[in-house]
Order: C-alpha cells, then structure tokens, then sequence
C-alpha cells in the first residue's frame, strides 16, 4: 500500500512495506492471585435496552448451574450491578489486593458503586480515565477461581468498549437490543465493531420483546414485532433468546433480588456459553 493510501493497520493489510508493524497485544495481565478462565462481554450501541439486567441473568443462570460467576460492572458512570444483586458496602483490601464483595448467591461483584461514599454520587471524568478505572477494576482486583466474569459495558462504541476488548481476553460476546428499529439499527453499530476487533459473538439477545397478559396469556408486541431474526440472518448469528416486559422481574431488580428469580429465558445462552469449555 502506498505511504499516501496508507490507514496504518497493518494488522489488516497485506502489503510488505518498510513502515509495516507487527500488531501490538495490549492485553493486561490480572491480579497475579486472581483466576478467570472466561470473559463475556455484553454489549449494546445504545443505552436503556437492559445490558445490566442481561448480564445479572446470565449471571445468575451460570451460578445456578455450579460455576463460580464474577461480574466486572464496566458501566462506571452508571452503575447498576450491584442494586439488582442488593449488595452496599466497600470494597475490602489487603496487602495482597483488593476483593470484589459477593452476593448472597455467591456471586463476585466489582463496581464503581462500590468505591462511593454514596451510592448517588455522580462520577464526573473524561472518558480516558473510565477506561483506565475498567482496566483496574481487570488488574488490581483479585478475582477468586472465576468460571465466568461478565462484563457489563456501556453503550457506544467508545474509550471503555475499546479497553475492554483490547486489554480483557474477552472470549465472546453477547448483544442486546430491543424490538425498535433503532435499536436494531444501532445493535449493529455493536456487531460491526465487534467483528472489526475479532472479538467472537455469541449470539443476539432481545429484551422487552412482548408483554404476556396475566389474564388471558396472550402475548402483546408493545414496541412492535421483532426484527432480530433478520439481523441474525444478515451476520449468521444465533438468536439466544427473547426477554419479555415481566413487572415480577422488575420488582425483583428494585428489591434486589435478581438471584431469587426464576425464568427459562437465557436457556439458549447459557448452554452457549457452556460450550465455551468444551
């Protein structure tokens, strides 16, 4: 490629030139006394489509099935993780390190929420250093014997998405959208960047997709019929389920008490990301 055509990713270009560079692994090293074996990442373009209650349930629905769980809350200006686990309280540390606090259920929790000294407080920084917080909250944290640590990302295609799948061994990810057209629209925003970085996707995820009434059982499309099918079509990706409008869940979330409720809904997902160790 000519110096004046040159975009310089070398890691894309197949041209032999003397300014070529090899890519750079920018991968971070964790905590020498942490252990994770799998790291998921949910991610959406935009924000309120229900990334943190995703990334709770899947979760929750790994813990259930004997794996030890770790989520890595990455939303640092809008934490969330751990009001839906109803775990407060400070991060405790030692020589070694500081530890996540764990959930009732057993499940480790890092969050800026966890570093304040009250839960409202805004956090007012530039984006370069959120993302030097989420690369912390990857390295400075001991992380006990994880199977599974979700990273719940905030939307865009920014500085912490970038962090986190350049310096986290993300194994896969899993993307969230709503029925709207410009949800769906903007969820692949999220799948492009993703297959730009060869980040591997595990498939598609729909939250709000319908509301069941209690009366009669009949399902109703409040933000429209689902258009998931088709952008699974489009990038061959597997749909791993459908999440409806349920007010018991909701309640759960506000109760903090996310682990205590029962659904069938990430089935699919999970048994996608069991074969992760296969």
């Amino acid at each position: 490629m000519s110096e004046t055509n040159c975009d310089h990713n070398c890691g894309t270009c197949g041209s032999d030139c003397d300014q070529r560079q090899e890519p750079q692994n920018l991968q971070a090293k964790p905590h020498e006394l942490s252990s994770v074996k799998h790291v998921i990442a949910v991610v959406s373009g935009k924000g309120g489509v229900g990334k943190s209650l995703v990334t709770s349930l899947s979760a929750v629905a790994m813990s259930r099935l004997g794996y030890s769980v770790g989520v890595l809350d990455a939303d640092i200006t809008g934490p969330s993780i751990p009001k839906l686990f109803g775990v407060s309280g400070s991060i405790r540390g030692s020589e070694s390190g500081a530890y996540p606090l764990v959930s009732d259920g057993g499940i480790q929790l890092m969050s800026m929420n966890l570093l304040l000294q009250n839960s409202t407080d805004p956090v007012l920084w530039r984006g370069p250093i959120i993302a030097s917080i989420v690369k912390q909250f990857w390295q400075d944290i001991i992380w006990d014997n994880i199977d599974y640590l979700f990273v719940d990302m905030p939307p865009g295609t920014g500085d912490v998405p970038l962090t986190v799948f350049q310096s986290l061994p993300v194994d896969g990810i899993i993307v969230v959208t709503s029925p709207q057209d410009l949800a769906l629209m903007i969820v692949e925003k999220a799948v492009n960047m993703a297959n730009m970085m060869n980040i591997p996707i595990l498939g598609l995820l729909e939250n709000m997709a319908f509301f069941r009434c209690p009366d009669c059982g009949k399902e109703h499309r409040i933000f429209g019929e689902s258009h998931l099918p088709a952008v699974a079509a489009k990038y061959d990706l597997p749909v791993l389920g459908h999440i409806p409008i349920d007010p018991r869940l909701a309640a759960a979330c506000d109760a903090g008490q996310i682990e205590t409720f029962e659904s069938h809904w990430l089935d699919r997902a999970a048994e996608t990301m069991k074969a992760l160790n296969k």
